[in-house]
């Protein structure tokens, strides 16, 4: 047995219902289709979230909300994380490119700096946004902020 002479299942295979070929095949006339409306007819395609001519359910629910299209989204980025980094990897200024390469945040991202734990080291950081608390306890810390 090779690729040359492989063959379906004894079975397996059977001919599709010939639809719409005379009154002998038993299939004749309607072709299967039932009597009149837009589905007997050729060309029809219901459309998405067509519910048989009751009022649709993207219809009937309320619209609510608002989407600011002028919103700036940041990543944020702990100050355990940033002690954590400059720690590791001796560093005295953590600037985006250190958190990009430590696989933090990606080229597209922006930076905010929050004040969830503590910075021990004297360091300048350079971020897109700080919350206040990160501020005051990075500058308490002897260190700086570097607004990008």
């Amino acid at each position: 047995m090779d690729l040359s002479n492989l063959q379906p299942a004894m079975g397996s295979v059977k001919t599709g219902k010939r639809i719409g070929r005379g009154p002998g095949s038993g299939k004749g006339g309607t072709s299967t289709r039932g009597h009149k409306g837009a589905k007997s007819r050729s060309g029809y395609s219901r459309k998405i979230g067509f519910e048989g001519g009751q009022m649709p359910l993207q219809r009937r629910l309320p619209k609510f909300g608002f989407k600011n299209i002028n919103r700036v989204e940041y990543k944020p980025v702990n100050l355990d994380l940033i002690q954590g980094l400059a720690t590791a990897r001796n560093l005295e200024k953590v600037t985006l490119q250190d958190l990009r390469e430590a696989g933090y945040i990606n080229k597209r991202q922006l930076v905010k700096i929050l004040a969830n734990g503590a910075v021990t080291s004297k360091l300048t950081v350079e971020a897109n946004a700080f919350s206040q608390a990160a501020q005051q306890a990075i500058e308490a810390a002897g260190g700086s902020i570097v607004k990008v």
